[in-house]
């Protein structure tokens, strides 16, 4: 499992799958992409400090109706959109995961009346990037283009979503490359501690489910389950849409009509339970002959919307989310050399909110780092951090935060997030004065709300030996003990 969605993301975490809002829209990067030359690339440009970064993202509808939020920015002639259906693989068969993840692969490989090999040709001979992805909720499409592009662009996107071919061929080619990537992560400590983790945790739940599917259930998913999913989930109730570049609202407005407004009005999406994580205080082993032990760890957390989320992100940061000053660093690292890194991160899905992290250890010391591990969160939870842990907590997240966000791609893709998370288009306005206005009271506050059930759940792929004896395995405790 790659790194969950989240509304705020440690700096330590790979920042994949749905990724955090931003505080200032005025600071572009320009990324080089296919053909588009490197000499291209920009330095950073901030906004008149004085001017709201609201008023630079103008919430374009078109004149059918579907709306996008737009940063214009001319600064290069670029053009970057990402789009998301609610959704994602929450929506697989149940006994067919990984029809989503297949789905998205194959948008761009063949549409209307192009084959694979033409589409993949039009794109590359305009220096168009264009992919899609799944997630547990969100099917995603991401394109970048050169402005003198856009229209070419459009229409190939326009083509994608809505007359996606699925060729035979392309289904078996990019099935076997599903496939090829399912056996080479079999194989990967920390993706199979991640599996066994989220398994565990959401039993009989879509959440529970990988992904990308099985090594069984990839082979036995049909071109018609592909089509019912793209015609149930890909609709226009639960677009979202974000552009940021060198195109104005009066183009963008009818190109959205172009787009999308052929799409049915209604995504027909079964409905998703919310769930709380599962087998809190246990210890679950997957035996593989590495040297190391991954460890994948977590409990609960909290939703996106919940009032305490920004106060449990500022908790989090302090516990693991900083790669050089959190207390699991110190401790794991720092002080016993037990890992090179150790992590945690509130995971926000749309129906469960988990506290993650994870680590890899020696065989030998994968008992230590566990129960070092549990002892600074129920410490932090229960003692509190002090006033200058605090301060300078806040003081890393206002003042790092901008220097994520170096690309008009990424903006996107933080714009896009923000309306997901339904958090406000003034929402970049008040960021940062929400976490600097985070009390120790606030701290207290959610750390109750977590010390209500502060097991957490372990997830170990390799031999690891002296496992908590206090936390139930699913390993004999002659095997746990260790030799």
């Amino acid at each position: 499992m790659s790194a969950p969605p989240a509304a705020e993301w440690p700096a330590s975490v790979p920042q994949t799958g749905r990724a955090a809002p931003f505080v200032r829209l005025g600071a572009f990067l320009h990324r080089s992409f296919l053909a588009v030359p490197l000499a291209m690339t920009i330095a950073l440009v901030a906004a008149p400090p004085a001017q709201s970064e609201t008023t630079r993202i103008q919430r374009v509808v078109s004149p059918g109706g579907i709306e996008a939020w737009l940063v214009h920015d001319t600064t290069l002639p670029l053009v970057a959109m990402e789009f998301a259906f609610v959704g994602g693989a929450a929506q697989d068969p149940a006994g067919k995961p990984g029809v989503a993840s297949l789905t998205g692969s194959l948008l761009d490989e063949g549409a209307g009346d192009l084959d694979a090999r033409t589409f993949q040709d039009r794109l590359a001979e305009k220096a168009i990037e264009m992919r899609f992805d799944a997630s547990r909720d969100t099917l995603t499409g991401s394109l970048r283009t050169l402005s003198e592009n856009v229209d070419a662009a459009f229409e190939l996107t326009r083509l994608a979503v809505n007359a996606p071919r699925f060729d035979d061929e392309a289904v078996e080619r990019i099935r076997e490359a599903q496939l090829a990537s399912l056996r080479r992560r079999s194989t990967d400590p920390q993706t199979q501690a991640s599996l066994a983790w989220t398994a565990t945790a959401f039993p009989n739940h879509p959440y529970g489910r990988p992904v990308d599917g099985t090594l069984e259930s990839v082979p036995a998913i049909t071109r018609a389950d592909l089509v019912t999913y793209a015609g149930k989930v890909m609709a226009r109730d639960h677009l979202k849409i974000a552009v940021v570049g060198d195109i104005t609202p009066d183009r963008l407005g009818p190109a959205l009509d172009r787009i999308f407004g052929a799409l049915p009005e209604k995504a027909q999406l079964v409905l998703v339970p919310d769930i709380a994580p599962q087998g809190l205080g246990t210890v679950q082993v997957k035996a593989l002959d590495v040297p190391q032990a991954s460890i994948v760890f977590g409990g609960i957390g909290l939703e996106r919307k919940d009032p305490d989320f920004i106060p449990a992100f500022v908790l989090n940061h302090m516990l693991g989310g900083s790669a050089f000053s959190s207390r699991l660093f110190r401790e794991v690292r720092e002080k016993r050399g037990l890992a090179y890194s150790v992590y945690s991160y509130l995971a926000a899905f749309d129906h469960a909110g988990v506290l993650l992290g994870g680590t890899a250890t020696k065989n030998d010391r994968a008992g230590e780092s566990m129960t070092l591990i549990r002892e600074e969160y129920l410490k932090l939870l229960q003692d509190g951090p002090s006033e200058q842990e605090l301060a300078d907590a806040k003081s890393y997240l206002i003042g790092s935060f901008a220097l994520r966000f170096d690309s008009s791609a990424k903006v996107a893709s933080q714009l896009l997030q923000i309306q997901l998370d339904d958090l406000g288009i003034d929402y970049i306005d008040k960021r940062n004065d929400l976490v600097a206005a985070v009390t120790l009271d606030d701290i207290r506050r959610v750390s109750r709300r977590f010390a209500a059930n502060p097991n957490l759940l372990f997830s170990v792929v390799g031999k690891p030996t002296n496992l908590p004896s206090d936390m139930p395995s699913n390993v004999p405790p002659e095997a746990a003990k260790g030799g």
